[in-house]
């Protein structure tokens, strides 16, 4: 079977307002359902814990940028999970947690019994969903968003291709509000692509083009085919897999 994953941005997963979208959150379900049905092994990287647990709860008292990040992500994540674990349900699919720390792929142990864990999870037609362990991971423990945390996975267990959804329509050659811009299809890892990399990052998320960018970079030159696409397009998914010249997206090539 052919492996590939899928990372979500939160801006994907949230409203202009800010709360999780639940509507966006079914139909992107749906479509990797419909992966699988198609013969894809789907490991999802899934950020929005945090989103999820600001919606949840509101604080009286004054807390530092650490805690807040501990306590919503950490209301957060069960909520989040729940949303999948309601969701595929529906399809008779079961997802399973997977929350990880950036020295589990720096120390061999570690690194190996995450492979470990997520082979049989697939084995035994479980999703994996995978997301930072935001409660422990703190300043230099954290992973630089989960753009990095998805090209890691997708190279640990040998993926095919990696698609990144965020909230634009890939690498753009100039500021993506610009009429003028357009979408850089095609991309090949020795490529100089960075004087059309914006600085800018969301209001949701850590990441932003750039992270993307070197994600997306790093993980062609070890062979895994690099997607950045619009995770608001309907059906994205579907038809970057079965219309991939009608659909607008950047792709990053080793």
């Amino acid at each position: 079977m052919k492996r590939i994953v899928v990372k979500v941005g939160s801006n994907v997963l949230t409203t202009a307002e800010g709360r999780i979208d639940l509507t966006r959150i079914s139909a992107l379900v749906d479509q990797l359902v419909w992966l699988r049905e198609q013969g894809y092994e789907v490991i999802l990287v899934s950020s929005g814990a945090g989103a999820c647990g600001k919606t949840l709860l509101k604080v009286e008292n004054p807390l530092d940028s650490v805690e807040q990040r501990q306590l919503y992500c950490a209301i957060g994540q069960v909520k989040l999970m729940n949303l999948y674990f309601t969701l595929f349900r529906e399809h008779n699919l079961h997802v399973g947690q997977v929350l990880t720390m950036k020295e589990d792929f720096e120390r061999e142990e570690q690194y190996n019994n995450l492979k470990q864990c997520m082979e049989v999870m697939l084995q035994n037609d479980v999703i994996p969903i995978v997301n930072e362990n935001d409660t422990v991971c703190v300043t230099e423990l954290m992973f630089t968003d989960n753009d990095e945390l998805s090209g890691l996975t997708a190279k640990m267990m040998g993926a095919e291709t990696l698609v990144i959804l965020s909230n634009i329509d890939g690498l753009y050659n100039g500021n993506p509000a610009d009429p003028q811009s357009r979408v850089v299809r095609t991309v090949h890892a020795t490529d100089d692509m960075s004087k059309y990399i914006q600085a800018s990052k969301s209001s949701a998320g850590r990441g932003g083009m750039q992270s993307k960018y070197h994600t997306a970079t790093l993980t062609a030159q070890t062979g895994t085919r690099v997607i950045i696409a619009n995770g608001k397009t309907e059906h994205i998914l579907r038809d970057i897999f079965v219309n991939p010249d009608q659909t607008v997206f950047t792709e990053f090539v080793g």
